[in-house]
């Protein structure tokens, strides 16, 4: 069973950012909610776009894309601007491989305005986020 809504993400697209926008905040630039949003709804879809000659060690704003850590991926939307955290998750990324899409869900109710933070799945071996807070 999915964890999210398969009619809601048909309805919002490939690539839906209408309740998210970037702005300012301590670690420079992050993702916020737009309007309150549900636990369990759609936050945002994004489409995936593999990279060559790339090496995502060294760029914090391109995505593992593969089991074996080989393949890199930057991406559309406001995803690129979602900050980690060591603290509580409010939303949570789930990478579709095959087909090169991203979805993210809300984990909990998020108010309007309220940062989207989750613990990034390469944060323990990637040599950009070695400084995280």
């Amino acid at each position: 069973m999915s964890e999210y809504d398969i009619e809601e993400k048909k309805q919002m697209g490939l690539q839906n950012s209408t309740k998210v926008y970037v702005d300012y905040c301590k670690y420079g630039y992050g993702a916020f909610a737009k309007q309150d949003i549900k636990k369990g709804e759609i936050v945002e879809t994004c489409i995936m776009y593999r990279l060559i000659n790339v090496d995502g060690n060294e760029n914090r704003h391109l995505f593992t894309w593969s089991d074996d850590r080989k393949v890199w991926a930057a991406a559309t939307g406001c995803l690129p601007f979602y900050n980690h955290t060591n603290g509580e998750e409010n939303i949570r990324k789930i990478g579709d491989l095959k087909n090169d899409l991203m979805t993210v869900i809300a984990l909990k109710d998020i108010k309007k305005g309220e940062e989207l933070v989750s613990r990034y799945f390469s944060s323990s071996w990637r040599k950009c986020f070695k400084n995280l807070e």
